[in-house]
């Protein structure tokens, strides 16, 4: 099964490769329309989703990552048409110019190929890689969770109905549907078909295919990300980017899971902080050094585990620890961190060129929340992954991320010497 919609893929990207841009974001603008002509069909399949998935006991964080609403399925529709917009990568000239021998030479940017991508239950990345892939001229093998099964199905039988009705193959996006773990011990050996697999999901997800794929890998997504409150930070600014960072949407790997706080306003801060969190139902988790200054209410608070720092809580609870300096901060995130989205906030600019400058993630933020990194937010439409590694891409990955290039000479019967 996997080695036919290997070669259907393989064969349909070389007529993707071949697109205008106009006729791309034909074939988007039809995924919208029937995304919306067809909503309910979606919808339907997304309950029985959630109702196996309730029954099987999943976190309310999973949940949320599940759940289609007509809002949520109506902006996924948006974002699709979103990308019409972007500028096509495909075939840009990044540089060149002409040689001493008289070559001329380009690097012009090209499809990957085929794009295979392993997730968990979150049904939005089916539309999101289509979307993306169609417009960078490549092809998509899916592998969603077990949890999405039936979601996954409907939509992309969708976007394969859009394929068709513009007069291209079907097997430019296809889904493995089946929920046999096999097959994924299968996938990731396809390297004879797909060119970069991107795994979406947890620790373990990413260390099999780093250990056992075949095909590059592009790891990224898990956040355990950090925000360090500077002693020059103002408290109640602070406090608002804290609260959007940890409950905006706590299920996301860009939320905040660990605040560092500068000793020196701790006893101002930590009351302030803790009134805050008891409003929007945060528990923390504090250091012992966080713990004596925090007052018995109005949060819950809790002695934090050390393990507890390398957690992706994803969830409402926050750790909470005290740290001497900005040096300090730097040293617990540099342990602890996933390389992923940090911030400081503060008001002394040179603490602001430090932490970015040594703090090594993918997105380094100065008085914002973390939630920002993605790829709509960032302006590069929806995110096929976000990359906590350096090659070869890093961060929100966009348009861009899914071409590579090829190196182009011009001749006049010109000879090497």
């Amino acid at each position: 099964m996997l080695e036919q919609m290997g070669a259907a893929a393989r064969a349909a990207s070389y007529t993707l490769a071949l697109l205008s841009s106009r006729e791309k974001n034909q074939v988007l603008e039809k995924i919208a329309d029937l995304l919306e002509a067809q909503s309910d069909a979606i919808l339907q399949a997304n309950d029985l989703d959630l109702e196996e998935a309730r029954a099987a006991g999943l976190s309310e964080a999973l949940l949320d990552r599940l759940t289609l609403t007509p809002e949520r399925l109506s902006a996924i529709a948006g974002d699709v048409r979103q990308v019409c917009s972007l500028a096509d990568p495909v075939g840009q000239v990044i540089d060149g110019g002409l040689l001493d021998s008289g070559l001329r030479i380009e690097r012009r940017r090209v499809p990957l190929g085929v794009v295979g991508v392993i997730y968990e239950a979150r049904p939005n990345v089916t539309l999101d890689v289509a979307a993306l892939c169609l417009k960078t001229g490549n092809a998509a093998i899916l592998r969603g969770g077990k949890e999405t099964c039936r979601t996954n199905a409907a939509t992309v039988k969708v976007i394969q109905q859009a394929l068709e009705a513009c007069g291209l193959p079907a097997g430019a996006v296809q889904a493995i549907e089946s929920p046999d773990r096999a097959l994924v011990g299968e996938m990731l050996k396809m390297d004879k078909y797909i060119d970069m697999l991107i795994p979406r999901g947890g620790a373990g997800l990413h260390k099999l295919c780093r250990e056992e794929s075949t095909i590059p890998v592009i790891t990224g997504g898990i956040g355990v990300c950090h925000t360090f409150v500077d002693a020059s930070a103002e408290i109640e600014p602070a406090l608002n980017i804290i609260v959007n960072a940890k409950t905006q949407r706590p299920s996301t790997c860009n939320t905040l899971e660990t605040l560092l706080v500068h000793k020196d306003i701790a006893d101002s801060f930590l009351p302030a902080l803790s009134q805050r969190m008891a409003d929007v139902g945060v528990t923390l988790h504090a250091d012992e050094n966080a713990i004596t200054q925090l007052p018995s209410g109005p949060a819950e608070v809790v002695l934090v585990e050390p393990e507890q720092y390398d957690d992706e809580y994803l969830s409402l609870d926050l750790n909470v620890k005290l740290v001497d300096d900005l040096d300090g901060a730097i040293a617990h995130i540099r342990e602890h961190g996933t390389q992923h989205s940090d911030a400081i906030l503060t008001r002394t600019l040179r603490n602001a060129d430090r932490f970015v400058n040594e703090v090594d993630s993918s997105a380094v933020y100065v008085n914002a929340s973390t939630r920002f990194t993605d790829g709509a937010q960032f302006g590069l439409g929806a995110e096929v992954a976000v990359s906590t590694q350096k090659l070869h891409a890093r961060g929100p990955m966009g348009l861009e991320a899914l071409t590579t290039y090829k190196w182009i000479g011009f001749g006049n019967d010109t000879i090497r010497a």
